[in-house]
């Protein structure tokens, strides 16, 4: 065991079962860049403003190292106006060498994108306000929820993708966040209570959202690890309220985005700001379902 490995050992606390990574350690904490599944989370993001075409230029930089094959977003893809003008200034050439790439996007939508976002073909929504969708490899599917148009129906056909899942890893990512230190915004109490209790039931490990403009990682909650991914484009410096109980890890002076890489029952994930600093790591462990996990050995 090298030193790095050791010093992660002794400080690491594990809850529930999820592994949480002090800062101080968190930041030496580098991707395994060996699982089968690598991606990028990012939000709030289409301004086509200096700090998105940098942050899109440092994700490109920082694929260079690690191949992520695939990146979601947690809503307000395109801020202001959308004509075709918009979505080229405002995803297409921020992100260009991604795409160029072939890195596929897989967009949920915010509240200040246009429900016609659904047809943009580089978003892959195929015209679906709410969608599902499989990782290219591994056992790990997402749940791409709309949080502004919610409807009865839509929660139906999650609870129904929910239990017809039976892949390992069940990711959920939409834009209004169930829990966060948001001074602006904060948290979406009323969605929490709709959707938390179809997570614990249906044993999601991890969610993404935006909407508040900064990073946070939330404290652990139900045993479900959430994340605000909403600082793509938008910032809001000194928005994060520090009495609020939930954050684990909060950063709102820089734009940042989110690696992530899968393998096995682990995921460890970078927050990184636009100029490459890593501001946060560390490693989640699924959720395992209530049978199993409790599930008396076999005997011999």
């Amino acid at each position: 065991m090298d030193t790095r490995t050791r010093r992660f050992a002794d400080f690491a606390a594990v809850v529930g079962s999820l592994v949480i990574v002090p800062f101080a350690v968190a930041q030496e904490l580098k991707l395994p860049n060996t699982g089968q599944v690598r991606f990028a989370v990012i939000g709030d993001m289409g301004t086509a403003s200096r700090a998105q075409l940098e942050g899109g230029r440092q994700m490109s930089l920082f694929r260079q190292k690690f191949p992520f094959s695939f990146v979601i977003t947690v809503g307000d893809n395109i801020l202001g106006s959308e004509t075709a003008a918009d979505f080229k200034a405002k995803f297409e050439a921020p992100y260009a060498e991604l795409l160029s790439a072939g890195v596929k996007f897989y967009a949920s939508l915010g509240n200040h994108d246009s429900r016609e976002q659904r047809f943009y073909k580089l978003f892959n929504m195929n015209g679906e306000y709410y969608y599902t969708f499989k990782a290219p490899s591994g056992s790990v599917r997402f749940f791409m929820i709309d949080s502004t148009y919610r409807t009865p129906e839509e929660i139906i056909w999650l609870e129904q993708e929910l239990r017809g899942s039976n892949e390992d890893w069940k990711i959920a990512a939409f834009h209004h966040p169930l829990y966060s230190s948001g001074g602006r915004h904060g948290p979406d109490v009323k969605l929490r209570g709709t959707l938390e209790p179809l997570f614990i039931t249906y044993n999601v490990s991890v969610v993404f959202a935006g909407h508040d403009h900064f990073y946070e990682r939330i404290k652990p909650q139900r045993g479900i690890m959430y994340f605000v991914v909403g600082s793509g484009g938008q910032l809001a410096v000194g928005d994060i309220n520090r009495n609020s109980g939930f954050t684990a890890r909060g950063f709102d002076t820089d734009n940042v985005f989110l690696a992530v890489e899968i393998t096995g029952d682990k995921m460890y994930f970078n927050a990184v700001a636009r100029d490459g600093r890593i501001v946060d790591s560390g490693i989640i462990e699924r959720r395992l379902p209530a049978v199993a996990a409790t599930a008396p050995a076999a005997k011999p």
